[in-house]
């Protein structure tokens, strides 16, 4: 189930890069992210009443479901936004692939959350496969000052992100399923940016252009309704550290459908990388006892 789950979530979000780019031009940033999650979250309250998924909820959780929304569907979204403008969005889901580091960081401050040594050494072997997908980009920038504000953005949104997955794991320990924690931050995150949108006097205006429609209706279903449920369901299930890998993953996907769209080339360094992200993946999800098995197999053939 858990890897079925993550299927969904991967081309879920691996395909939400491309529309994001699709989402700028004539639409402001604040105003493309609010139809995002107004139709996102009107999705959400409209299914959860029909099957009754909504639950009832004390008056005091609503001010983690807004913290939940300010982080998760506002402020994350407006600093990857940015990003995209500064460099390439594959680029910024690179660094979005980091939150696995950011969450066990986060989850070790605030719920004593142990990591186990395969879990860290997936990390570094995954991220060290993202770095070779890209390091021709990155050879290419020169690290200029477009760059680094770029990275900086990246960098807050995927620390706004973990934040938020953290905001999520209360919620849950407080019996409150993922399903009635996502609509609640939905409405919150869009409430936030309503009121940027205000203070900046930004005009609610549309794009009739086929593609912004179709990648706004795509990131709003798919990569919100669809994906942030599943998602906070995995952090349920397997915890935030394990769920938040398939982040580490998703630039693959990105990068696929950059090679279609955006006649992204691959290289000796790209296909070392993707290898290595298949290999960080499994490292990461093996467990403790099955990793002392398969030495112990190991040390055995060795003594023979």
């Amino acid at each position: 189930m858990n890897i079925f789950l993550y299927f969904i979530m991967i081309l879920a979000w691996g395909f939400s890069w491309i529309a994001i780019k699709w989402q700028q031009g004539v639409v402001d940033m604040e105003v493309s992210i609010f139809y995002r999650f107004a139709i996102a979250g009107c999705l959400m309250f409209l299914l959860g009443f029909l099957f009754k998924k909504i639950q009832k909820v004390k008056p005091q959780h609503h001010l983690f479901f807004a913290m939940q929304g300010l982080c998760l569907f506002c402020c994350n979204f407006m600093a990857f936004y940015s990003s995209t403008s500064y460099i390439a969005s594959g680029l910024s889901a690179v660094v979005m692939a980091t939150a696995p580091i950011f969450n066990a960081v986060h989850g070790k401050m605030f719920y004593q959350t142990a990591t186990s040594s395969n879990f860290w050494l997936g990390i570094i072997v995954g991220l060290t496969g993202i770095i070779l997908l890209f390091i021709s980009d990155l050879l290419q920038t020169n690290w200029s000052i477009d760059v680094l504000i770029g990275l900086f953005y990246a960098l807050l949104g995927t620390w706004c992100f973990s934040i938020g997955n953290m905001i999520s794991i209360r919620n849950t320990r407080n019996k409150i399923l993922p399903y009635t924690a996502t609509s609640y931050a939905m409405l919150y995150g869009c409430m936030a940016l309503f009121i940027i949108i205000l203070l900046k006097d930004l005009p609610f205006k549309i794009d009739p252009n086929l593609q912004y429609l179709g990648s706004l209706l795509y990131l709003a279903v798919p990569a919100s309704v669809i994906g942030f449920t599943v998602y906070l369901i995995l952090v349920d299930k397997i915890g935030a550290n394990n769920a938040a890998y398939l982040l580490v993953i998703t630039p693959i996907v990105a990068l696929l459908v950059s090679s279609v769209f955006e006649d992204y080339q691959w290289t000796i360094f790209s296909s070392i990388g993707l290898t290595l992200v298949v290999i960080g993946n499994v490292l990461t999800q093996m467990k403790e006892d099955v990793r002392q098995k398969v030495r112990s197999l190991y040390l055995l053939r060795q003594t023979d």
